[in-house]
């Protein structure tokens, strides 16, 4: 919910920003929030969205995969009142998490989806190809790191997932210069693996975006597993939402809002339920009403004052009475790659 969340790089470069909620007006304005309602924050990171909803006297149960955002926003549980707890975990299983603290529905659910500017400016996070550390990118401690992905994973997979999450033309190119370097050696730093997609595509000309800017971001996306927690905290939120319930998302790039947008063009039709063999199967009701159409983008004066913002995009609806449904994740736009585990290709 930070400033290093939609930047020019897709959320893997750049150096020291203040933390800047983006588009903080508009989700304040989709939310909604009053006092005595409840609300969770997916994405907690610095606090900004959570600060704003607990000022308007509404409580938070605020999540985060980041046990640093955890830790760095005790300050802001002690000044709460007790309005505000925060949660370690995945904003795939909010619900579950809600549950938990005793909140079976809650009033709004808030999603911003992407990697924070706490994370990019630390380099031993290995975000960032600007500031050289270990290449790692996850944004919890578990599970494969991007060196592992980077120096086990085979070739075709490799690039499969440079080009879908990447959406890098060049990805053969990319991955055979990886081949032919982690033969020598493993590559463990951001700074290596920039230098190697820079020769392999070509140097930074002037007003394009850095070489490796699609192989990292499509590395971050694919070691945690970005896209899928996408989905599945979109139907968890749906879930967990009384009727009368907002749900606002701020995405990044084309990979995330398309799933928002394909997930609540969905869920705010009507679609035919039952079986193929009963031929008056009944509709099944809309889960969501549609509060914004299209996408809400920041005005000029959000983007002259914090760049990082620019290709934020908002969608919010309202949560209708109906039964929530199944996920089909292919439907609503997320890619099918491979499965991948430490030390072992897939």
């Amino acid at each position: 919910m930070i400033a290093a969340r939609g930047s020019d790089d897709h959320g893997v470069t750049g150096g020291a920003a203040p933390h800047v909620p983006v588009l903080i007006e508009e989700v304040i304005e989709h939310l909604a929030p009053m006092a005595g309602e409840t609300f969770i924050d997916g994405t907690f990171g610095a606090g900004g969205y959570t600060g704003r909803i607990l000022d308007t006297g509404a409580s938070v149960i605020a999540i985060d995969r980041d046990p640093t955002a955890l830790e760095a926003g005790q300050s802001m549980v002690a000044a709460s009142d007790g309005r505000l707890t925060l949660v370690e975990g995945r904003f795939s299983d909010l619900d579950q998490l809600a549950a938990d603290q005793g909140h079976e529905k809650v009033d709004g659910v808030v999603l911003d989806v992407g990697v924070s500017s706490m994370q990019l400016d630390r380099a031993e996070r290995g975000f960032s190809f600007r500031q050289d550390g270990p290449l790692d990118m996850r944004m919890g401690g578990d599970g494969p790191t991007a060196s592992d992905v980077v120096n086990t994973m085979e070739p075709r997979d490799l690039a499969r997932v440079i080009a879908v999450l990447g959406e890098e033309r060049k990805a053969r190119l990319v991955v055979a210069a990886i081949m032919r370097a982690r033969a020598d050696r493993a590559i463990t730093t951001t700074g290596e693996l920039a230098e190697i997609v820079s020769r392999a595509i070509g140097r930074q000309k002037f007003g394009e975006i850095h070489p490796a800017t699609r192989t990292f971001q499509a590395l971050r996306i694919f070691v945690n597993r970005e896209l899928d927690e996408l989905a599945d905290a979109l139907a968890a939120s749906e879930r967990v939402l009384a009727e009368g319930g907002r749900l606002v998302v701020v995405a990044f790039h084309s990979l995330e809002d398309r799933i928002v947008k394909r997930f609540l063009a969905d869920r705010s039709a009507e679609r035919a339920g039952g079986s193929r063999h009963m031929p008056e199967a009944q509709l099944e009701p809309p889960t969501f009403t549609l509060l914004t159409r299209g996408t809400v983008s920041p005005g000029e004066a959000e983007v002259d004052s914090n760049p990082r913002a620019r290709s934020a995009r908002l969608r919010a609806a309202r949560r209708t009475a109906a039964p929530s449904r199944a996920l089909d994740k292919t439907a609503i736009g997320v890619p099918d790659l491979p499965s991948f585990s430490i030390g072992r290709p897939s």
